[in-house]
């Protein structure tokens, strides 16, 4: 297969994925899904190694593409069937994720896989928005094992029970049928590709795409200085009392792979920001993913030669049932900035300053005179500068790239009204470039709530590298009282909710 034909192969793969985004995004019933674009699409081969992906949430991609050949091998896959689960410890990241795997077969014959994960406000827990401060896994929600909830294209019994556990049963049946449509036409379009290209071909290409990755990978890795490059990083808090918990990397790169080693890294915590091995994979992935060319494949083969190593029980490979509501959020984005630490050590030229650091989680909802309500969303934040630019300002980075939800959307669908929405200027530090700016938003309150922040950067600054300044830390307010960056609390109507969030770090002087 020569370059051309590979490139439209993979081109062809890819355009699937974005398929199965645009039917998932216009089908779901949630604003999250609908308007925020917290879901991610994704075709791996028939045993489930990934073979292209959408530009979707590197967290949820990154994870998938670590976690779905243990899947794959766990489950006798008949045609027609769908498969869901959530569960962190057996291929999930934390519960609000759900993914649903659909097998491809062409003549009796297993070619493939579709998957897409998205982000359910509901997942069942007792506290709004499913993201509370727990320290067991099942208090945040409704664990799904890997469960099939279709067999031979007919809905399964367990499907019922899954929508029936949950407490808003429209919006939520809405959006798992909007994933179980994705995948429906993830699947009928691979497998017009295979029967066009025929499986044999179809499969040698996905040996040549593998292949065209990793001498992609060969060539960054060659261009990386040799050596081991140590960085450690903290979180502000796990909510329950713990601070300054730490996260430590040694990082070795010689000319054939990549170590990722986080021994010393603290041991798992009360609170929910531990999160399992597989959250740890999607950042490595995105670093240096980040580092290869624009036009690299989201193929296996781009990332076999990075080695993964964490302690059980650890923060970042927690056993269960810890709870891990915030690991995949909070944790995530921490572990980002410890790998981009350690490799701006040796090619400091192409990595940027810390970026906001956190994804500044909201949840919050209530049931008051028989209406009950559910909402959740991230909050962007400043973008470190690099060599070459200035950070951006006001936006999601690294592990998430969601979508605000529009204020109009936001007072359309809950008691709730934007007061302010600005770029929180200043935020970002200075340096030969700037860190992006942070932001501000202010919610007003129309009816009594429940709320629950799981916040980061709030007692640490996001880093400047090369003499640039750190970014501000973020800011949670409540009236005029200061909050911990990781609260749940009550309130009433007329309350006003601020959340301040971080700028970026500068870089150079």
């Amino acid at each position: 297969m020569d370059a051309i034909e590979l490139s439209i192969f993979s081109s062809r793969i890819e355009s699937i994925c974005d398929e199965m985004g645009a039917v998932l995004q216009r089908a779901a019933f949630s604003p999250n899904i609908k308007d925020r674009l917290d879901f991610s699409c994704a075709i791996f081969d028939a045993q489930g190694q990934l073979c292209a992906q959408a530009a979707h949430i590197p967290v949820h991609l990154g994870s998938m593409a670590y976690a779905m050949q243990d899947i794959v091998e766990q489950v006798d896959w008949q045609p027609g069937d769908m498969l869901a689960l959530n569960d962190p410890y057996l291929g999930g990241t934390h519960l609000p994720d759900v993914t649903l795997v659909c097998p491809v077969y062409m003549n009796g014959r297993r070619v493939g896989f579709v998957a897409n994960r998205a982000h359910h406000a509901d997942i069942g827990a007792e506290s709004p928005g499913s993201m509370p401060l727990a320290t067991h896994l099942d208090e945040e929600g409704l664990v799904i094992s890997p469960t099939k909830i279709m067999r031979g294209n007919q809905v399964s019994a367990e499907f019922e029970q899954i929508k029936q556990a949950l407490r808003h049963t429209i919006e939520s049946t809405g959006d798992f049928n909007a994933q179980i449509s994705a995948n429906q036409r993830g699947a009928q379009r691979l497998l017009s590709v295979v029967e066009d290209m025929g499986a044999e071909k179809y499969e040698r290409a996905l040996t040549h795409l593998n292949e065209y990755g990793d001498r992609l990978m060969l060539q960054l890795l060659q261009r990386i200085p040799v050596g081991v490059y140590h960085f450690e990083d903290v979180m502000d808090d796990d909510g329950l009392g713990a601070k300054d918990i730490k996260i430590k990397l040694s990082l070795t790169i010689n000319n054939s792979e990549v170590i990722a080693n986080f021994a010393g890294t603290t041991s798992q915590v009360a609170g929910n920001i531990n999160c399992p091995l597989s959250v740890v994979a999607a950042a490595v992935y995105y670093v240096f993913r980040c580092l290869m060319p624009v036009n690299t494949p989201a193929c296996f083969g781009v990332y076999r030669r990075i080695k993964i190593i964490a302690e059980h029980g650890s923060l970042i490979n927690a056993i269960k049932p810890a709870a891990v509501a915030a690991g995949n959020v909070e944790t995530s984005t921490r572990l980002v900035d410890v790998v981009i630490g350690a490799l701006a050590q040796a090619v400091p030229e192409e990595l940027p300053a810390a970026s906001h650091g956190s994804m500044n989680n909201v949840a919050m909802g209530a049931k008051t005179e028989g209406v009950s309500w559910n909402y959740y969303e991230t909050i962007g934040g400043g973008m470190g500068g690099g060599a070459l630019f200035d950070g951006l300002s006001a936006v999601q980075t690294h592990m998430t790239n969601t979508l605000n939800t529009p204020i109009e959307s936001l007072e359309m669908h809950y008691p709730l009204r934007v007061k302010r929405y600005q770029v929180r200027s200043g935020s970002g530090g200075e340096g030969k470039t700037k860190g992006g700016d942070g932001l501000i938003r202010e919610i007003e309150f129309l009816k009594p709530a429940h709320i629950t922040l799981l916040t980061e950067r709030r007692r640490h600054k996001p880093w400047g590298v090369l003499g640039g300044q750190a970014g501000k830390c973020g800011e949670n307010w409540l009236n005029e009282t200061r909050l911990a960056a990781k609260v749940s609390v009550d309130v009433s109507v007329g309350d006003c909710l601020a959340i301040k969030t971080p700028g970026g770090g500068g870089y150079g002087v």
